[in-house]
């Protein structure tokens, strides 16, 4: 991946350096330290030359729509949170500093613009978390909850408080007086970690526009209850390229068990394979998501060799998804606890959107860029 320096960037560019800082710090260029001085910045290449035919006017407009709705500009207004030079914010607060002490709930009350906490669940069973459960619930819901359209605010809020009690009893499963990070704990039989769940959850409540957030809000923009839209979220983050990248990071782990880091990382670069463990473009300096978690607990060996390794071949820091892996290996905690964990955080930034959505009135229903054979057109007689 070509980097440019900030001479090299400024002149495609054809701007001011506080442009470019802009820039990056809004994600639209990525930017990581040059080895040969950390006190200097490299640019991607590749963001800076996209930006740069922005500017020059040879894009047509539906060509700038369609960069958009990848790693582009923003396309629609949030008021619930975003990353900035580097940091995540929930509705302007400082989301590392906010998991220091907040729960999930607590988290769900700011992010829903509520001053109460929220308190979750009414089951007190004994199944393990599921994630099957959870869409099997909500499922259920859907056909029976009312559409969306038409409510107040306050109702919405009132029935995200319902929807976040079915996926707490799936995820979740105990008593509806404890906080979700403990009954999360308790299910799994692993009171020490439950500190470090509470910071995972908190720091993964939400995290700006991204896939699963994007279908949660497409779903609620037609109306549907807010049950379909967390529905919509949910089958979104199973994907490999979202939450369900913990597991390309425990492939990583266990080639690199057998063949050690270095080798392990060596082999799937030259196997073109993305290295789920490493990087993120709305963080050049450091998932700070990640940082928040692995300053709380001691990685496994084989995580910290493999970290210490990636990061220098690599070049970039690991991310939260490195982080989640190595917390439920280094607390033994079940192989899909990743997503378990990712799954009940999330889906209380996918109610933020759904309600945020209905309360903006617009269906999101973007057009698209017709590529297909030519229509036949048939000729009037």
């Amino acid at each position: 991946m070509p980097w440019l320096t900030a001479e090299e960037a400024l002149q495609a560019l054809k701007t001011k350096p506080q442009t470019l800082y802009a820039n990056v710090s809004r994600g639209r260029i990525r930017a990581k330290p040059d080895p040969a001085d950390p006190r200097r910045s490299l640019y991607q290449a590749a963001d800076v030359q996209r930006l740069a035919e922005r500017h020059a006017g040879r894009r047509k407009a539906e060509m700038v729509a369609a960069e958009s709705i990848r790693w582009g500009d923003p396309v629609l207004s949030s008021a619930i949170s975003t990353i900035i030079a580097g940091r995540l914010f929930y509705r302007g607060r400082d989301a590392a500093n906010f998991a220091e002490a907040a729960t999930l709930e607590q988290a769900a009350a700011l992010l829903w613009n509520g001053a109460e906490t929220l308190f979750s669940g009414t089951t007190t069973g004994n199944a393990p978390p599921s994630l099957q459960a959870a869409f099997l619930a909500l499922a259920e819901r859907v056909t029976a909850d009312l559409p969306s359209l038409g409510r107040s605010q306050a109702a919405l809020r009132r029935e995200a408080h319902s929807v976040l009690s079915t996926i707490a009893d799936a995820l979740a499963p105990g008593p509806s007086d404890q906080p979700l990070h403990l009954r999360l704990a308790a299910s799994w039989k692993r009171p020490d970690a439950a500190d470090c769940l509470r910071r995972a959850l908190v720091v993964l409540a939400d995290h700006e526009l991204n896939a699963s957030a994007f279908a949660a809000r497409v779903t609620a923009s037609a109306g549907a209850a807010l049950s379909a839209a967390v529905l919509s979220g949910l089958a979104t983050l199973t994907g490999p390229l979202h939450g369900a990248a913990w597991q390309g990071v425990d492939a990583l782990i266990e080639l690199s068990s057998a063949l050690g880091a270095e080798q392990a990382i060596r082999r799937s670069l030259v196997q073109g394979n993305h290295l789920a463990a490493f990087g993120h473009p709305l963080y050049p300096d450091g998932d700070v998501r990640a940082l928040a978690l692995l300053s709380h607990f001691s990685l496994p060996p084989q995580f910290a060799a493999l970290r210490e390794t990636g990061e220098e071949m690599v070049g970039e820091k690991v991310n939260v998804d490195f982080a989640l892996a190595a917390m439920a290996a280094a607390f033994g905690l079940p192989r899909e606890a990743p997503i378990i964990i990712f799954s009940l955080a999330r889906s209380t930034g996918w109610l933020a959107h759904a309600m945020e959505q209905i309360e903006s009135g617009e269906l999101i229903r973007p057009r698209a860029r017709y590529a297909g054979p030519a229509p036949q057109m048939r000729s009037g007689s």
